[in-house]
């Protein structure tokens, strides 16, 4: 079970595919997605020991290794990257397929239903190193030519161009971020719809309303400042004391970003849903005698407290003491081994201050957790807006009998290599096992969102 060469694996649509994919085969989710990768956990036990500044060269030099020669990028034809997507899961008819953002509880949910997901947005990795993780203003058109290339070869995708030098700081050493989001099913997405979705089946759209301010450098064409995390858009752009410091640790030579202007609000580049793939799928399913379902949520982490709850219910339904939450962080996630444990799962974007104010919110209104397991995504930097680990270990406390990090050093986080490889192994260690359910229907869902206490009101699901 192999991902296309064109797009990148350490990213949160590729590895969701993936864990997703993997579970409706009946496997568990390996680090980084790869069961080969398994036997490198010594070293990556050896690695998390070395000084600081090895340990960010190292992340650097993995993460940014994925990065194609523009010469690769021009050449792609998005719908056979989407063909092999597509080729990872089970060939057999399924009630619904999900099409649109990435989630982590999307994930989840597709999990317990028993149903693939498709995601509209898919990162290209470009090999980037001329080109400061500080300088957005030539970030933004290093690579225009690539880009008109790779538009006019497929001319169903908008292109984000996303620099975020906050988070993604080591990785843009090595790597440009380019996000493509499809504006039409296209050949490959269409074919899997018919050849396994049931005859009236349900294509559900899910479709994230997150939004950033852009720049248009060409048709189809967006550069993205920053991102979803630990700071506003706002903050990107106008710098101030959190900006400064950061940059002063990190020994850049400014003490603020100087960016292109931007002149509109976008979808988000990874988790924005861009609403022109909707009328397509509109079109397809009435064509197909399809029935067309909208999960629209405002934010990547608004169907976390949704799932957790849909989750809890479900465990007692059967009989669970459903006392155990498991909180996910990015593409640290593993929806067999979830079920497996009856362990109810809260998915976290990123290990920011938000996230965890998120978690807290959850906590607060409803029924308290005998366990708390907590993994922690560790992208290597101190970056702004990044939750302290005494803040995480504090969130840990709320647990009623014990509360833990599920993988990850609370000395070396944020940046703690050894965590790709311990979190499958923290959720194995869980002692609690209990049988694989069968699937719930969309039906129960739909019953569920509109029965239950649902604690978010940016979450609608929505039937034709």
């Amino acid at each position: 079970m192999k991902l296309p060469r064109e797009i990148a694996g350490f990213d949160s649509a590729s590895a969701m595919v993936v864990a997703l994919a993997r579970f409706l085969h009946g496997r568990d989710t390996p680090p980084l997605g790869k069961p080969a990768l398994r036997v490198l956990r010594p070293a990556a036990m050896v690695a998390a020991r070395l000084p600081l500044r090895s340990r960010e060269w190292i992340y650097s030099v993995f993460s940014g290794a994925e990065g194609r020669p523009e010469s690769d990028i021009t050449g792609i034809d998005i719908d056979t990257v989407a063909e092999s997507v597509a080729a990872l899961y089970p060939r057999r008819r399924y009630p619904a397929v999900v099409i649109g953002s990435s989630s982590g509880a999307l994930i989840h949910l597709c999990a317990a239903t028993g149903v693939p997901w498709l995601p509209q947005t898919l990162l290209l990795p470009v090999r980037q190193r001329r080109v400061s993780p500080d300088d957005p203003m030539r970030a933004a058109h290093a690579f225009e030519s690539t880009a008109r290339a790779l538009l006019d070869r497929n001319p169903d995708l908008v292109l984000h161009h996303m620099h975020d030098p906050n988070q993604d700081r080591l990785t843009l050493r090595q790597m440009a971020y380019f996000r493509v989001k499809r504006t039409r099913l296209g050949r490959a997405y269409e074919e899997f719809l018919t050849n396994t979705l049931e005859p009236g089946g349900i294509i559900l759209t899910a479709e994230c309303g997150q939004r950033w301010p852009t720049t248009r450098i060409g048709e189809r064409h967006l550069f993205q400042f920053g991102a979803v995390g630990g700071m506003s858009p706002q903050e990107y752009r106008d710098g101030g004391p959190r900006v400064a410091d950061y940059l002063r640790r990190y020994g850049a030579s400014v003490r603020s970003w100087q960016a292109p202007p931007a002149d509109a609000e976008s979808p988000e580049a990874e988790w924005g849903f861009e609403p022109a793939l909707r009328d397509d799928i509109a079109a397809f399913a009435d064509h197909n005698g399809y029935r067309l379902m909208r999960l629209v949520f405002d934010e990547p982490e608004d169907l976390s407290p949704v799932i957790a709850d849909l989750f809890r219910w479900w465990h007692r339904q059967r009989g669970l003491p459903a006392d155990r939450l498991l909180i996910d962080s990015f593409m640290l996630l593993d929806p067999w081994w979830t079920l497996r444990t009856g362990a109810v799962p809260y998915w976290t974007t990123f290990p920011v201050q938000p996230s965890l104010e998120a978690v807290h919110r959850y906590l607060d209104s409803g029924d308290e957790y005998d366990y708390l397991h907590l993994g922690l995504f560790c992208h290597g930097v101190d970056s702004v807006g990044t939750a302290s680990a005494d803040k995480w270990r504090g969130l840990l406390r709320r647990a009623h009998v014990a509360g833990t990090f599920a993988g990850v050093s609370p000395n070396r986080y944020p940046n703690d290599p050894a965590v790709f490889f311990n979190y499958q192994h923290a959720i194995r260690a869980i002692p609690a096992r209990h049988p694989m359910p069968k699937p719930l229907s969309l039906a129960t869902f739909e019953m569920f969102m509109r029965k239950a206490p649902i604690r978010n009101a940016g979450v609608q699901l929505h039937g034709s």
